[in-house]
């Protein structure tokens, strides 16, 4: 994995494969709730910083995240991309309806 941090600073992914849920909704399958955690699961599995942060919403106006993986202790980066990319969008403190 390092080796494709030699032609990048970080790594874009989804957060999850599907946009957020409403609360409570998934609670009655947890098979399907930790479907969920896979894009986030093998970053912490291959010992690599990770930075999740909101990124826009759906159609249904439900949070869209997005998560940044950077090279083992690039943790500096990944802040500084994640504050990079709050300010050129304009979401900073911007909070999905409930």
């Amino acid at each position: 994995m390092q080796t494709h941090f030699e032609k990048c600073d970080v790594i874009l992914t989804p957060v999850a494969p599907t946009t957020a849920y409403e609360i409570g909704s998934k609670t009655t399958n947890p098979l399907e709730m930790y479907a969920g955690d896979i894009c986030t699961v093998s970053v912490n599995i291959a010992g690599l910083p990770g930075l999740v942060q909101p990124c826009g919403f759906d159609e249904n106006h439900m949070p869209v995240g997005m998560q940044l993986i950077g090279p083992r202790f690039g943790e500096q980066t990944l802040l500084n991309a994640g504050l990079a990319f709050e300010q050129a969008s304009g979401l900073k403190n911007i909070i999905a309806a409930l």
